[in-house]
C-alpha cells in the first residue's frame, strides 16, 4: 500500500475494492469517495434495505485505520458519542474516557434514530474534528470521516436532522434501487458470501492522508469558484426557497469539484466539476418555502433550475489559471 498514490490509483482501488460487494452504484460510489478525499463526512439516505450501511462499510474497509460505528438509538446519550471526564476518588483527579467519536472513520447508523440532543453532539466535531469536554479541547486523529445513514424522515421512530447538522454533511447521497442486472448480481454475491468484512485494505491511513493533502493542493481558478459562490447565492434568491445554501456550502461546493477532478487525476478544477457535484454537496442545505412544499416541489427541482440559469464561464484561461 503505497503512501505515494496518486488521487487517480487511489480512487481506482478503492472503487474497485467498494464494488466487490456494491453492484451496480458506480456514480453513488465515486460521489462517496470524491466526499472522502476531500475529507467531508457523507450522508447516504434511502429506505431500508438499499444498502446504505454495507456502502459505508465497505468505504471503511477499504481504507487502513481505526473504525467505530455508533448504532444510534434513542436511548444514546452524547457522552456516549463525545467521552465523558471520570472522577478517580483515590488520585482526586478526572480522567478523560474517549467516546466512540475517536476514530479515523465513524460509522454513524441510523443516525436519524438518535434525539435531536445526542445529534447535537456531533455539530462541534463535525466542523472542526474535535471535542469539548468540561472545558478541555481534545482533537480527533486524522484523517476524521464521519459515514453516517438514515431512513427517510416519515419512517416511524425517527427525528429530522436539523439544518445546522445537515450543513456539517460535505455531500448526501441517496442510494436508490439497482438495476435488475445489478440485483442480481447482488444476490448471486450474497450466495456466495461476498460481504463488507471479507474486503481487506486497499490503501493505509497515511497514503489516504497523502491523497488528502493532494487534492487541497488542486487549484481552482478565482472564475471557477465565483461561478460556485454564483449558484449558492441563485439558491438564496430563488423564490420557493426560504433558507438557501450558506458560504459554507460555497466552500464545500470547491471542496468536492477539486476532488472529483483529483479523481481523474487532474490538478486543476472546471466548471463541469462544479456541475457534477452540486446536487449531492447544495441539495441538503435547501430549505424550500411551506407553499413550495405543500406544492410538491423538491429542492433537486430548484437547483436544475439554477443551474441552467448561471452562465458558467469558458475558456481554457479561466479553467486552468
Amino acid at each position: 500500500m503505497n503512501p505515494q498514490l496518486t488521487p487517480g490509483d487511489a480512487y481506482s482501488l478503492i472503487s474497485a475494492n467498494v464494488q466487490r460487494v456494491v453492484q451496480g452504484k458506480p456514480d453513488v460510489v465515486r460521489m462517496a469517495i470524491v466526499a472522502m478525499f476531500a475529507e467531508g463526512h457523507v450522508l447516504l439516505e434511502d429506505v431500508p434495505g438499499l444498502g446504505k450501511t454495507t456502502l459505508a462499510r465497505c468505504l471503511a474497509a477499504s481504507v487502513e485505520g481505526t473504525l467505530n460505528r455508533i448504532q444510534f438509538t434513542p436511548d444514546l446519550l452524547p457522552g456516549d458519542i463525545t467521552g465523558a471526564s471520570i472522577y478517580h476518588q483515590s488520585s482526586e483527579t478526572l480522567e478523560f474516557h474517549p467516546g466512540a467519536i475517536f476514530a479515523n472513520i465513524v460509522l454513524a447508523d441510523e443516525i436519524n434514530r438518535g434525539t435531536p440532543k445526542t445529534q447535537s453532539a456531533l455539530l462541534e466535531v463535525m466542523a472542526e474534528a474535535a471535542v469539548t469536554v468540561d472545558g478541555q479541547r481534545y482533537a480527533m486523529p486524522r484523517p476524521f470521516l464521519v459515514l453516517a445513514t438514515q431512513n427517510p424522515i416519515e419512517l416511524e421512530g425517527t427525528y429530522r436532522l436539523p439544518e445546522a447538522q445537515l450543513d456539517r454533511f460535505l455531500v448526501r447521497l441517496a442510494v436508490g434501487y439497482p438495476g435488475h442486472d445489478a440485483e442480481v448480481q447482488v444476490v448471486l454475491g450474497d450466495m456466495a458470501g461476498a460481504t463488507p468484512a471479507q474486503l481487506g485494505p486497499v490503501m493505509n491511513r497515511e497514503a489516504l492522508a497523502g491523497v488528502i493533502a493532494s487534492v487541497r493542493q488542486g487549484q481552482a481558478h478565482p472564475a471557477v469558484c465565483s461561478y460556485a459562490v454564483s449558484l449558492a447565492e441563485a439558491t438564496r434568491q430563488h423564490e420557493l426557497v426560504r433558507f438557501g445554501a450558506s458560504p459554507r456550502g460555497s466552500v464545500a461546493l470547491i471542496r468536492a469539484a477539486r476532488a472529483w477532478a483529483a479523481t481523474d487525476n487532474r490538478g486543476y478544477t472546471t466548471p463541469d466539476d462544479v456541475k457534477a457535484v452540486a446536487a449531492a454537496v447544495l441539495e441538503h442545505r435547501l430549505v424550500l418555502t411551506p407553499e413550495a412544499e405543500l406544492n410538491g416541489r423538491k429542492p433537486a427541482d430548484v437547483l436544475g433550475e439554477v443551474l441552467r440559469a448561471v452562465p458558467a464561464p469558458g475558456g481554457t484561461a479561466t479553467v486552468r489559471g
